[in-house]
């Protein structure tokens, strides 16, 4: 495991627990699941690369643009389904035709942490029914070291 993916996944542990608020990313008082990782990339990189839209939590939107998708291949990398790994990002799509609403970090082989809705973030078994929903992977990009 790289050191970023230990980062990651350590980061990430410490956001367990924080109350679900939507629209929210501040570890310990609220946050959804973009929230989540919004909080780890703050970590990583010391701040986040743009100020986030408004965006309804419905799961079941059918309308409108991939928006989370997209930005997600803008700012992080994907990576192929097979190749994912612990301390990878994962993007759900809950019900079909639906927009992709939903996002975890793989911290074990079969464990996935993110914030559910009414509860809070939380660890939940990667089982088959978020195996069945899963669309895409992404890894957070090396930080660059700066040169003097």
């Amino acid at each position: 495991m790289t050191a970023l993916r230990a980062r990651v996944i350590s980061e990430t542990r410490l956001w367990l627990d924080t109350p679900y608020q939507h629209q929210a990313s501040e570890r310990g008082a609220g946050s959804d699941c973009l929230g989540l990782i919004r909080g780890v990339y703050r970590s990583l990189y010391g701040s986040e690369p743009i100020a986030v839209p408004p965006y309804t939590p419905d799961w079941a939107e059918r309308s409108g643009k991939e928006t989370l998708l997209e930005a997600a291949k803008i700012y992080l990398k994907e990576i192929p389904l097979h190749r994912t790994q612990p301390g990878d990002v994962l993007i759900f799509r809950m019900h079909p035709g639906a927009l992709c609403k939903h996002m975890a970090i793989l911290t074990s082989p079969n464990m996935i942490t993110h914030a559910y809705w009414g509860r809070a973030v939380v660890d939940s078994y990667f089982v088959p029914y978020w195996n069945r929903r899963w669309v895409s992977s992404f890894a957070f990009p090396e930080i660059e070291k700066k040169t003097l």
